[in-house]
């Protein structure tokens, strides 16, 4: 079981087994809010974990019973939650394809933060976004630079995230310092 120690670990029954697990190969930035741009709640850890009361908001009646998650998420203030093991399939992708290959969810690792398409995300996830990076990178050296992509760029149209809000610039600045070998940069 591949954890990030780091991270406090939540119990979510939203993932199943990777059809190969030495396929991992891209890492995917999300992000998330619920209720929508609103930070600080417990949404988020509720609908990984399938404990989501739709009578609680009503955005979350229009997603409830969805049974979706991610490996991590990054909140506002830098503390980071894994709710799936990284050598496991996490349903963060959805309907995706990269580089010609559809079933995003088999062979990437899916990121969230706490965050808008136009808000501008905090300095503690940058930081937290590029050691927890650094971690996966080391982990699975098949995800170079060239991996490590939108939400929006494995399913165009459809999704938007993490959104113009997210400097890929200065996430990217921050993995280059560590030597980590570079593909086209997408």
């Amino acid at each position: 079981m591949v954890l990030y120690k780091p991270a406090k670990q939540i119990d979510c029954p939203h993932y199943d087994e990777r059809p190969d697990e030495s396929d991992v190969s891209v890492l995917v930035i999300h992000n998330i809010s619920l209720p929508p741009s609103q930070f600080g709640t417990s949404g988020i850890r509720e609908l990984f974990t399938g404990t989501l009361n739709p009578d609680e908001h009503p955005f979350y009646k229009e997603i409830a019973g969805i049974r979706v998650s991610a490996h991590c998420v990054i909140y506002r203030n830098g503390e980071i939650e894994q709710f799936v093991p990284f050598n496991k399939r996490a349903w963060h992708a959805g309907l995706s394809t990269f580089q010609g290959r559809s079933r995003c969810n088999d062979f990437t690792i899916g990121i969230e933060l706490e965050g808008t398409d136009t808000l501008p995300y905090t300095d503690a996830q940058y930081e937290q976004l590029s050691i927890l990076s650094k971690f996966i990178l080391q982990q699975y050296p098949r995800i170079t630079l060239g991996r490590i992509v939108g939400h929006n760029d494995i399913a165009p149209g459809r999704k938007t995230d993490p959104g113009v809000a997210f400097d890929w610039p200065r996430y990217r600045q921050s993995l280059d310092a560590t030597n980590i070998s570079s593909n086209t940069i997408i």
